[in-house]
């Protein structure tokens, strides 16, 4: 690591919260103005509702280096790290001499969708409040996942604005690495990249432990990933390693029907060689998700509870937005979220065809995949209810009052049922898992430190990622 790197790393600092778009606009802006000499601010275009993308441009490097925060709305640590990482590097000479690259770093991609997670975002921090007051997308509106796509039988052309902005950025610039700001909400870290860098494996695996967090060491997020190493997968194959998986698991016609486009990472490697980094890390820490011991659950048998667990899940969460879906109106994202969440997929049998033709899903499952598959996967279903109750509250917000009272009846009858469920699954949650809070300021330290070994070990020019 650079001493540039190093000296950045000890002085991050001790955030307690994190900002709003608006915090994180106006600094930007006060950015540009402080270093005018340094920092350039455009705009490079405007969100579905109006709103400015801002991007910072640092730097007078050769190579580009795109940094984006908040492809999901509901994940701002990236954000923080460029809100830090931007500060440092327009007002140090040493530091951009270090990593001299030229940079475009866009704080908060999705903004919109932003804006509806502020009920969470000053605290407190608690898997309750975290799932009750956040918004995630429908994959179709999500804005790493609308780029356009032709695969197959595959056909994606209906990109949202800020996807259509970041890809004229991207095509403008070319850059040599991307750093993807994701964040997960349960677990360890673990990591996704174009290629596997496995040079610098063990300086990553140390990251995490430095910072008081574990790997993740449970079941791969995606049965399409390739594992490159312990917690660090391929990361750059999009929806169409997606298609290919659900293809060759379960036939041509289910991959077909995916709604979805392609991501950054898979749009900048296909076009222009760009090797794309994610580090993936949560807010809340229980120590079993590092736990290696054998569990008493066979590996395979609990990827397949698992699976029915969760379509009992959506099926409960479809049965309840049925009560007042008709209510609540075709522009409500809320309601849109959920339904694409809890929709019937085709892929459990093609789950099932990789479990028993795969050996190595036959052996007992640590206590970290067990972890995962009986209660991670049941906090990221909290969030589908917290949604649906936002849905019916939302309808219920936009109506006036006394002008209808069928829908007024559903809207009611559909919250006090999406309340109940939410109530119930939080709570079997909130005393399952043996969760705490990580500082913000560690989960930063993570991915500035991931990000900058990444950047440090590309100068090297040690790997080729362009496919011609």
């Amino acid at each position: 690591m650079k001493q540039a790197g190093i000296d950045l790393l000890e002085h991050i600092p001790d955030y307690t919260y994190f900002y709003t778009l608006e915090e994180f606009d106006r600094s930007s802006r006060a950015l540009a103005r402080r270093f005018p000499e340094t920092v350039e601010l455009r705009e490079i275009g405007k969100t579905r509702e109006g709103r400015p993308l801002l991007c910072l441009k640092i730097g007078r490097g050769h190579d580009n280096v795109l940094m984006m925060g908040c492809p999901h709305p509901n994940e701002p640590i990236g954000s923080m790290l460029l809100e830090y990482f931007s500060q440092q590097l327009a007002s140090s000479d040493a530091l951009r001499a270090a990593y001299p690259y030229t940079f475009y770093i866009v704080k908060v991609w999705d903004a919109d969708a932003y804006k509806k997670n502020e009920g969470w975002l000053k605290g407190p921090y608690t898997v309750t409040n975290y799932a009750r007051n956040i918004f995630r997308p429908a994959g179709y509106e999500q804005v790493d996942w609308t780029f356009p796509v032709d695969y197959k039988k595959l056909h994606f052309h209906d990109s949202i604005p800020e996807t259509l902005a970041m890809k004229a950025l991207i095509d403008e610039i070319r850059p040599k690495f991307i750093y993807s700001l994701h964040n997960s909400g349960f677990g360890g870290v673990y990591w996704y990249m174009t290629k596997p860098l496995e040079r610098i494996f063990p300086q990553l695996w140390e990251i995490p432990r430095k910072n008081g967090l574990p790997l993740s060491l449970g079941e791969a997020e995606s049965p399409s990933a390739e594992v490159f190493g312990d917690a660090i997968f391929s990361g750059s194959g999009g929806v169409i390693a997606q298609y290919d998986y659900l293809e060759k698991y379960n036939g041509e016609e289910a991959a077909a029907k995916l709604r979805c486009g392609n991501n950054a990472a898979s749009y900048s490697f296909r076009n222009y060689g760009s090797f794309t980094l994610l580090t993936e890390l949560p807010y809340f820490y229980d120590p079993r998700i590092e736990d290696q011991t054998p569990s008493p659950t066979e590996r395979r048998a609990g990827i397949l509870r698992k699976s029915e667990e969760n379509g009992k899940m959506s099926r409960e969460l479809r049965e309840i937005l049925a009560v007042s879906r008709d209510y609540m109106g075709e522009d409500n994202p809320f309601r849109k979220a959920v339904e694409a969440f809890s929709a019937e997929r085709g892929s459990s049998a093609a789950l099932k065809n990789m479990v028993d033709a795969d050996e190595s899903y036959h052996r007992q499952a640590t206590v970290a995949e067990e972890l995962d598959m009986r209660y991670v996967s049941k906090f990221y279903k909290l969030i589908s209810y917290g949604m649906l109750v936002r849905a019916n509250k939302l309808a219920l917000e936009r109506l006036e009052p006394g002008s209808n009272s069928e829908a007024e009846t559903a809207l009611k009858k559909g919250q006090a049922l999406a309340e109940a469920a939410f109530d119930r699954v939080a709570a079997m949650l909130e005393e399952a898992l043996h969760y705490s809070v990580v500082p913000i300021r560690n989960l930063i330290a993570v991915q500035l430190e991931s990000g900058l070994l990444t950047m440090e070990e590309l100068e090297h020019g040690t790997l080729t990622c362009g496919e011609g």
